[in-house]
């Protein structure tokens, strides 16, 4: 955790405005750390022990922010793009000063769960192939899914001439024409869901994440909407047991 850092700093990181605009509001005796009025912007300050207020608002520091989403179709999971909205661009400007990027990527059309912060360090343990943190989606498929597929997943199949994906855990929640599945992945290659499916000669037509690790999404949550994750569903994220 970061300690002492420069007033103008740390209020720019949490959206108070430019170096340059914080500035101003020194000059002007706008900003207080621990009742006393600062001029300085280089002024070294304690974000989690002083008391900092501009004009007269306590300010509330911190260093990361974690953002549960329910990514809708349509939507691409990056940071910045010039021709399509992003995950990034869903987010208000109280959030998007902290500079967020989604922790992995749902596919254009894929919709769910979708992790947001600008903590790499949790990002990387999420994402670290070896960590193999499951995830899990529900799908409709175009055909009947049966258990020979059930079983053909728990064995792996061939996505590629060389390579094997890692055991899926398989459910059929309803067969048909269409049918309605849920399905468990441990690791995260390119568009895995669907090559798995098109592996065993079936199409996925609707796919939505709705779980990372043990951290499920909240259902209250309607397409495009967030809200930030909680303590202990940060641990539960992070938790491998």
């Amino acid at each position: 955790m970061l300690k002492k850092q420069r007033i103008d700093k740390v209020l720019s990181s949490i959206g108070y405005g430019t170096r340059k605009e914080i500035k101003e509001y020194l000059k002007r005796g706008y900003i207080t750390v621990n009742g006393e009025v600062i001029k300085q912007g280089k002024t070294h300050v304690n974000p989690y022990e002083d008391v900092i207020k501009v004009n007269d608002e306590e300010i509330n520091y911190r260093e990361f922010v974690y953002i549960m989403l329910n990514k809708p179709g349509g939507v691409i999971s990056a940071t910045y793009d010039n021709l399509h909205e992003t995950v990034v661009d869903l987010l208000e400007d109280e959030f998007r000063v902290f500079e967020p990027f989604p922790v992995g990527r749902l596919d254009k059309d894929t919709e769910g769960l979708l992790i947001i912060t600008n903590d790499g360090k949790l990002s990387h343990e999420v994402l670290s192939p070896k960590k193999h943190v499951p995830k899990t989606y529900y799908a409709h498929i175009d055909g009947y899914v049966r258990d020979e597929h059930v079983k053909k997943f728990k064995e792996g199949v061939y996505i590629d001439e060389d390579y094997k994906t890692l055991p899926a855990d398989l459910r059929v929640l309803e067969t048909g024409d269409t049918s309605k599945i849920e399905v468990t992945i441990y690791e995260g290659k390119f568009h895995q869901v669907k090559r798995m499916f098109k592996a065993i000669g079936m199409e996925v037509v609707y796919l939505k994440r709705i779980q990372m690790g043990r951290l499920k999404i909240d259902e209250t949550l309607e397409l495009g909407q967030y809200r930030e994750i909680t303590k202990e569903e940060i641990e539960i994220l992070k938790d491998r047991d």
